[in-house]
């Protein structure tokens, strides 16, 4: 069983590795074979498809693997939830597109040096992004993480080798570069496919009372409702809070250089190395990303079956996991991160161990706002990730318009808005998983509901 289940991490992780290893050859290979104005240009392609594509379409991932999820537990194929969840994206897609259109002269005069070559690769990559994560959504919730890591291991491929033939063949075309950069999640798209060929039926639950006896639901109406076959429109509420989550999940991750940047302008050495410390401690939560797609299914499955127990067991393992990574990164952080922000990034200002340390902690609060999150999805407690969010983003703008240092500032802000946003998910956790035995006093929340209707376990 233990090695059954390492399999698919490792190749979890070395999907993930090839996908990270992409954008940083990317931004590598343009900054080397580009002139610098094109190097900027390609390094604002890179930022916009990795904002938008997260920002969106990694919310429609979360609700299509919780849908798929729930429906597999219910004992139906899962067929709808794809229907539906290819609806979302193609509307998600349409606003995006539309937006995009309705701005595209500012955005490539400004940040894309005035080619519009350019503006059409960010195009294709927001098509690509909807595809890939819909994909990825469908492959998760079906709990076939092999699959998954397929879609992220061909993504990189098809970036890392269309770039690195480019710079062989000493091209020094930024569109050639961007283009190739954009269709790689395509690639990972068609990946994920053989994996959603066979069925995804499990043992179905017992119609009747017995269903109500399996859920531990005392009321039939709630049971009803917690086996119902998900509508487009209960899957468009949720992926709408959780889309707001996750672009303020962004802002909260990514602000702070940007602004210690702005207040720092007159002293660009300092500034850029915070933002080298800044990528340098945020190394984690990246290799850290893919929990929610590993813990999103099955964090659903028990949820909707009734057994807090397992759910509970499974948010502290990981959180001790969570642990066991970050406590020695902070450390390495305290102590070696100045000495490598100016070897690795070659930064001419040395920062104190404080400031890589703590924005080292701020990271592992990050992460666990990554586990707890996926529990909050399960529970149907989609507009508490909003939120916590939300708050998270404000207390860190907040602490950010202060006057005073810079990097206390931004440090700070860091600190302030990850702790905040830890807290609102644990209160709301606690709430519903507390000290509650299996199959009694719990709540799920509809996530199709306004008003946050429960569902009583």
């Amino acid at each position: 069983m233990a090695g059954g289940r390492l399999g698919p991490a490792l190749y979890l992780g070395g999907g993930l590795a090839l996908v990270g290893a992409a954008g940083y050859a990317f931004v590598a290979l343009t900054g080397h074979t580009l002139p610098p104005a094109d190097a900027a240009a390609a390094a604002s392609v890179y930022l916009m498809v990795n904002i938008i594509g997260p920002g969106l379409f990694s919310a429609l991932e979360q609700e299509t693997s919780r849908s798929v999820s729930a429906e597999i537990a219910a004992g139906r194929e899962p067929g709808r939830v794809t229907r539906n969840a290819t609806l979302l994206a193609a509307a998600a897609l349409a606003g995006v597109i539309v937006l995009l259109l309705a701005v595209s002269p500012v955005l490539t005069g400004k940040a894309l040096g005035g080619r519009w070559g350019l503006f059409a690769a960010v195009l294709l990559s927001v098509v690509t992004s909807a595809a890939v994560y819909v994909v990825r959504g469908l492959v998760g919730g079906r709990q076939r993480f092999t699959g998954y890591a397929a879609t992220l291991g061909a993504e990189g491929v098809a970036r890392i080798l269309p770039c690195v033939v480019l710079a062989m063949a000493g091209a020094a075309d930024v569109v050639a570069y961007a283009i190739a950069f954009a269709a790689g999640s395509a690639f990972g798209a068609l990946a994920g496919l053989p994996w959603l060929r066979t069925p995804a039926v499990s043992r179905p639950l017992a119609d009747g009372p017995d269903a109500v006896h399996a859920l531990g639901i005392t009321d039939r109406s709630a049971a009803e409702a917690a086996v119902a076959a998900p509508g487009v429109g209960r899957m468009a509420r949720g992926l709408s809070f959780l889309a707001g989550g996750t672009l303020l999940m962004l802002l909260v991750a990514n602000l702070a250089p940007i602004v210690v940047t702005s207040r720092l302008a007159g002293d660009a050495a300092t500034a850029a190395a915070f933002a080298s410390a800044f990528v340098l401690a945020r190394v984690p939560l990246f290799l850290f990303a893919p929990v929610q797609a590993v813990l999103l299914p099955a964090l659903t499955r028990s949820a909707i079956r009734g057994e807090l127990d397992r759910v509970r067991a499974t948010l502290r393992r990981i959180l001790l996991a969570v642990a066991a990574i970050g406590i020695p990164g902070v450390v390495a952080s305290f102590l070696v991160g100045p000495w490598a922000v100016q070897v690795l990034f070659g930064a001419d200002v040395r920062l104190s161990g404080a400031v890589v340390g703590l924005l080292g902690v701020s990271t592992v609060g990050l992460m666990v706002g990554q586990v707890l999150q996926p529990g909050l999805v399960a529970l149907g407690r989609h507009q508490v990730v909003t939120i916590a969010w939300g708050a998270g983003a404000v207390v860190l703008v907040t602490i950010l318009a202060l006057p005073g240092g810079a990097l206390r500032a931004g440090v700070t802000g860091q600190l302030g808005g990850a702790a905040v946003v830890v807290v609102i998910m644990l209160v709301a956790l606690y709430r519903d998983l507390g000290k509650r035995p299996n199959g009694r006093s719990a709540e799920v929340s509809d996530p199709a509901s306004g008003d946050e209707n429960v569902i009583k376990r």
